[in-house]
C-alpha cells in the first residue's frame, strides 16, 4: 500500500471553497476500487491548514487516481486557493510490519 500525506495551506478567503471541492474529491475518491482510505484533516489551531491522508492499494491505483475527473477538477480548482504550493509526502503504511 501507499499512503500519501498532502499538506495544503489555503488563503483565508478561500477556505470554504476549498472545503467544498475537496469534499467532492473525497467522496469520489472513496468510490475508486484502489482507494483504501481518504481523510481530510483541518488544523484546530489554524483553519487554513489542511492535511489530506490518502491510502491506495498500489502504485497503479495512485496513478489511476491522478487521471480521474474528480482529481483533475480538484487539482485545477484549488490551485488559486492555495497560499503556497501543496506538498506531498508518499509513505509506507505500517512500516514496521
Amino acid at each position: 500500500m501507499i499512503a500519501t500525506l498532502v499538506f495544503v495551506d489555503v488563503k483565508p478567503e478561500n477556505v470554504e471553497a476549498f472545503r467544498a471541492v475537496t469534499l467532492y474529491n473525497h467522496e469520489n475518491t472513496r468510490k475508486e476500487a484502489g482507494n483504501v482510505r481518504f481523510d481530510v484533516l483541518q488544523s484546530n489551531d489554524d483553519p487554513t491548514k489542511f492535511v489530506l491522508y490518502e491510502v491506495f492499494r498500489d502504485a497503479d491505483a495512485v496513478a489511476h487516481h491522478k487521471t480521474t475527473a474528480h482529481y483533475l477538477r480538484w487539482r485545477d480548482e484549488v490551485a488559486p486557493y492555495m497560499a503556497s504550493p501543496r506538498r506531498a509526502m508518499p509513505t509506507t503504511p505500517n512500516a514496521f510490519d
